[in-house]
Parts: C-alpha cells; sequence; structure tokens
C-alpha cells in the first residue's frame, strides 16, 4: 500500500481521505472549543445586532449571487442560522460554528506532536486575538474569510502531500468559497500562489483552478448583469480624501498593532524569526508579508481599515503558536499577555450587552430601544430613512415593518439602490426620516445624542433607479451646450414635470465641492415623458464651477421635489 509521510513523522495511507478529515483530538481540546462556542452562542443571544448585521440580514431576505457591497456568502450564513432560530441568534449562529471551525482547521494544520501539551496556550494565543474573537459571534463578512482561510491552508498542505485529484478539487471548492466570502481572498490565494509558482506546472494546481472558476461563474454573472456595480464602486466611485500620514500610513501601522494587542511584539517575533524550510512554511509567510505590504503600499492612497488585514491572524496564528512550542520566553509572555488581553476583551464583550460598564458608546447600544420607541409612535407605518442603509434595516428587523433608504447625492450608492425596495414604499404614506429638521412632524433623538426627524409623505413614488449617461466626457465642455442621456428602467413612463436635476462637481478624490442645477432640453422638443425601458436625450449647459479646475461631474435627478439622487457615474472632464 501506497504510504505518506508527513512532517510529523507518522504514515497513513494516501487513499486514507477520512481518517486526515477527523484525526482524533484530544478532550481537552474538544472542552475549550465547546466552551468557546457555547461562550459565543450565548453572546450572540444577548448582544443586539450592530448595524452591518442588520444590513446583511436585509441581504439574506432576498438570495443573490451578489450584493452591492459583497459576495454573498454572508448573506447564505444569515439565511441557514435563521431558518433554525429567530432574532439576534439566528443572525449569528453560522457564525459561531465558522469560528470554532476556524480554530479547529488550525489545530489541524499544526503538525507538531508536541502541540498536545500546550493546548491552553493554542487557546491563549487565538482567544487573544481581538477581532479574531469579534468575528467569533459577529456576522460579518470577515467571518468566513477566517474560516475558508484556515480551511484554505489545511486543504493546500494536504494538496502538497498528495498531489491527488481529490485534493484539487476540494482545493478549488474552498478556494471559490473564499472569494464567495469577501473579495479580499483574492490576496489570500495569490499569495500562496507566489509562494510556490511551479504550481503553473502541476496539472492538479490548474484542474483546482478550473472548479473554482466554474464555481464561481454564477458571481461573474450576476456581476455582468449588475453593471459590475460592486467593483465600479471599489475601484472607482468611492469617495477618497487627500494623503494624509497619520490618518493613512501612520494608522496602518496602528492597526497592524490593534488585531494582536498585548502580545503583537512576541507574535510578529515569531515571524521573523521563522524562516522557509518547507513549502507550506514558505506559503504562510509569504501570505503574511504579502498582506501587510499590499496594504502598507495602498495606505499612501487610502485609509486601510483594520478588519482588512485580519486574514493575516490564521498563518500568525499557526507561526506563533509553533514558535511558542520551540521558545520558552516567548511561549510564556505570549501566555501572560494572551490573559490580559482575554480579559479586556471578555469585558468589553460584556459591555456589549450591558451598556453602564462600558468604556464607550458602541452601535450595540440603544438600537432597540429607539426602534420600538418609534415604532410605539408611528405603528405599521412603512419608514423611509434618508442616507442610511444602518437604520433601514435595524428598523425593520426589530419591527417588521418595510423599510427603505433613499440615498442622494450627499452619501453613496448601497444594495436599497440596485434592489427593488422602493417598490414596496411606491405611493405609499410613508414616515421620512433624515437629519433635516424642515417641516418636521416628529422629533426623534437616538440614545447616541444624535437628533432625526420625521415628516409624513401621504403619496411617496421614488424613481432612484433612472440614469443619467454622459456618452461622450471627453467632448464635455464648461459654459458650452453638452449632451446626455437618461435611460428609464421601469415598466411605466415618467413625466419629465416631476423631473428636476443638477450637476455635481467634483476633486480629483471624488469629493463633491459645488452642485449646480441645470435645465436640459429634450432632443425632441415633443418629448413630455421618459418612456418605460427606454432611452431619451437631453441638451443642457454646464455651469462654471466657483471652484478650480474640477476634475469629474457626475448628474443627479431630483424627483418630485426630493433630494438629488446618484443616478450617473462619475466622469471626468479631463
Amino acid at each position: 500500500m501506497n504510504v505518506v509521510k508527513t512532517n510529523s513523522n507518522k504514515t497513513f495511507p494516501a487513499d486514507s481521505f477520512s481518517s486526515t478529515i477527523m484525526p482524533g483530538l484530544p478532550r481537552k481540546f474538544l472542552v475549550l472549543l465547546g466552551l468557546v462556542f457555547l461562550v459565543n452562542v450565548v453572546q450572540s443571544y444577548c448582544t443586539p445586532l450592530i448595524f452591518d448585521e442588520a444590513y446583511y440580514w436585509y441581504y439574506a431576505q432576498n438570495l443573490a449571487w451578489g450584493y452591492f457591497d459583497h459576495p454573498p456568502m454572508v448573506a447564505l450564513m444569515v439565511k441557514l442560522g435563521t431558518l433554525l432560530f429567530n432574532g439576534e441568534l439566528g443572525v449569528r449562529l453560522v457564525s459561531c460554528i465558522l469560528s470554532v471551525g476556524a480554530l479547529l482547521f488550525i489545530w489541524l494544520t499544526i503538525d507538531n506532536p508536541q502541540k498536545k501539551k500546550y493546548i491552553v496556550h493554542f487557546f491563549v494565543l487565538v482567544f487573544s486575538m481581538a477581532l479574531f474573537n469579534a468575528y467569533g459571534f459577529f456576522t460579518l463578512p470577515d467571518t468566513p474569510l477566517l474560516f475558508f482561510t484556515a480551511l484554505f491552508l489545511w486543504v493546500y498542505k494536504h494538496f502538497l502531500q498528495h498531489s491527488t485529484a481529490l485534493w484539487a478539487v476540494l482545493l478549488g471548492l474552498v478556494m471559490a468559497a473564499l472569494m464567495y466570502s469577501k473579495y479580499h481572498a483574492v490576496l489570500v490565494i495569490l499569495f500562496v500562489l507566489i509562494s510556490n509558482l511551479r504550481l503553473v506546472t502541476n496539472k492538479y494546481a490548474w484542474l483546482s483552478v478550473i472548479v473554482a472558476l466554474l464555481c464561481y461563474t454564477p458571481h461573474f454573472i450576476w456581476l455582468y448583469q449588475n453593471d459590475f456595480v460592486t467593483v465600479n464602486y471599489h475601484l472607482f466611485e468611492r469617495p477618497n480624501d487627500p494623503y494624509n500620514f497619520t490618518k493613512y500610513t501612520l494608522g496602518f501601522f496602528v492597526n497592524l498593532v490593534a488585531i494582536f494587542g498585548f502580545t503583537c511584539p512576541w507574535i510578529y517575533w515569531s515571524l521573523l524569526k521563522t524562516r522557509k524550510p518547507d513549502q507550506f512554511t514558505k506559503a504562510l509567510t509569504y501570505l503574511t508579508y504579502g498582506i501587510i505590504i499590499f496594504f502598507f503600499i495602498s495606505s499612501f492612497n487610502r485609509r486601510i481599515q483594520t478588519q482588512w488585514i485580519i486574514a493575516i491572524s490564521i498563518p500568525l496564528a499557526i507561526i506563533t503558536f509553533r514558535f511558542m512550542m520551540q521558545d520558552e520566553t516567548v511561549r510564556k509572555w505570549i501566555f501572560r499577555m494572551g490573559l490580559i488581553n482575554i480579559f479586556i476583551i471578555l469585558y468589553l464583550r460584556i459591555g456589549l450587552v450591558y451598556e453602564p460598564i462600558s468604556p464607550i458608546f458602541y452601535e450595540t447600544h440603544g438600537n432597540k430601544e429607539w426602534v420600538k420607541d418609534l415604532h410605539l409612535k408611528i405603528g405599521d407605518t412603512p419608514v423611509v430613512f434618508e442616507n442610511s442603509y444602518r437604520n433601514a434595516p435595524m428598523y425593520e428587523f426589530y419591527t417588521g415593518v418595510p423599510t427603505f433608504s433613499l440615498n442622494n447625492d450627499h452619501y453613496r450608492r448601497n444594495q436599497y439602490s440596485i434592489d427593488g425596495s422602493e417598490e414596496r414604499v411606491r405611493h405609499k404614506k410613508i414616515l421620512y426620516i433624515s437629519k433635516s429638521a424642515a417641516d418636521a412632524d416628529l422629533i426623534l433623538p437616538k440614545s447616541d445624542s444624535t437628533m432625526y426627524y420625521g415628516k409624513y409623505i401621504d403619496d411617496f413614488e421614488p424613481y432612484r433607479k433612472l440614469k443619467t449617461i454622459i456618452a461622450s466626457p471627453e467632448s464635455v465642455k464648461i459654459g458650452k451646450e453638452n449632451t446626455f442621456k437618461v435611460y428609464n428602467p421601469y415598466e411605466y413612463s415618467i413625466p419629465l414635470d416631476k423631473l428636476r436635476f443638477n450637476v455635481s462637481f467634483m476633486t480629483e478624490n471624488k469629493s463633491k465641492k459645488e452642485r449646480w442645477r441645470i435645465n436640459p432640453k429634450p432632443v425632441n422638443p415633443n418629448t413630455s415623458k421618459l418612456p418605460p425601458n427606454d432611452t431619451v436625450a437631453f441638451t443642457f449647459k454646464l455651469p462654471k464651477p466657483q471652484m478650480h479646475d474640477p476634475n469629474f461631474i457626475r448628474i443627479g435627478i431630483s424627483e418630485n421635489g426630493l433630494r438629488y439622487g446618484i443616478n450617473g457615474k462619475t466622469t471626468s472632464i479631463k
């Protein structure tokens, strides 16, 4: 019988897939893993949703192959959990499972036979990582990203040992799952590939790529059908500030420290002292350094959010635990500092639920009470929130009342901009909630001191899906007659007298500086309506802005007196 020798000098049959999947696990490890799961389940049940979780719950109400901000894995997680439980636990149940799954695969990936002597040290190490801890129960795209990164590394390690069709297919499936979790997953796959360029000559590696691409095809199709809205937003439409060293580059280094807290020096020391004696260790170091270098370079262009670098937690957990078993001093200090981290993290986790002991006002505080109070005042009247994909799903989650986020040109597009949610409130009496006090019928202060104001609208009629298109941006001239088109995607005509138009002028960082109303005329003077599923051409004079040398413009539409929407793409006039 063919056998394969592992780094731990143990042998097992090359076709013994089941024993590889589930080796014997120490009782102490299973007990501590179960304890982590129990803590996360209790936390999930007791902690009110954060805004992003409410948004992803809203995703899950209509499963699709993609969403405005992210791939669909987080929505699937919520959907599966809510099939079993209602409320917050339903939203978070799968996250609790995936988080302990990530710990399991990290443990399985470490093949040092001495690891059974340091089970408690292992849990102190991983449980002391702040964001790793938080994603143990919060349902965010980073939760499946962490799980599938751990699973990917485990499968990749076995693929290096068993280059067979079975492991190749499994590797392809996991790569697809990674990409369905969060787009940052491409960095995980890319840097592991760079660590082993000889894979390009491996037929089974190509089989993995083919399997991954086939599995990911539905998302590619969704992107195509939705004009690559996610790619366009993240790469081209998102505004950015001018470079600021403290906010961007220094902030990036602060994030590198923050994700590990007091254990940070010894974790990075373990990385620095790790050599690359084998191909898998090389993959771990390339992955870690690759992500750090990539976002360091990116920090000269934009602010790096802490969770963007969270994937390094998986390879660093493996690298650090290996090093801890070899170096008594590092093991001692990580254990001590890890316990301090854990104490602080548990205190903060209790503060998420019990506000009086929390040192900060967190977004789990006060939302349920605010929603309940508002619902008592207005009953089941549908609610439209101005510029808030956060408040809209939060209100709907806790009341079951239909909501909508009406996004204008002071904000950004989101899932409410591309789905059919506006139809749920069209031609209905709604309460329009914004931060503007003009003509307010209700004053709605929140416990975080934010003031909101509610105004009843008897017949709400939005047309936020109208699109403005500048076909030839290179011909646009300030102070001259120009042309653009308006596409009406609705199944009915829209009278032009219900619409107004404006143009926004933007800086090179796509920050809006000026907005001017324009009065476009249809090229066909007999046009009085926008026909359904059709395009109408307009001429307009582009006003001269007060700002010096604008870089971009965008044409917006106001319907029925609402604030101007985000109807067109940001167009360069350089």
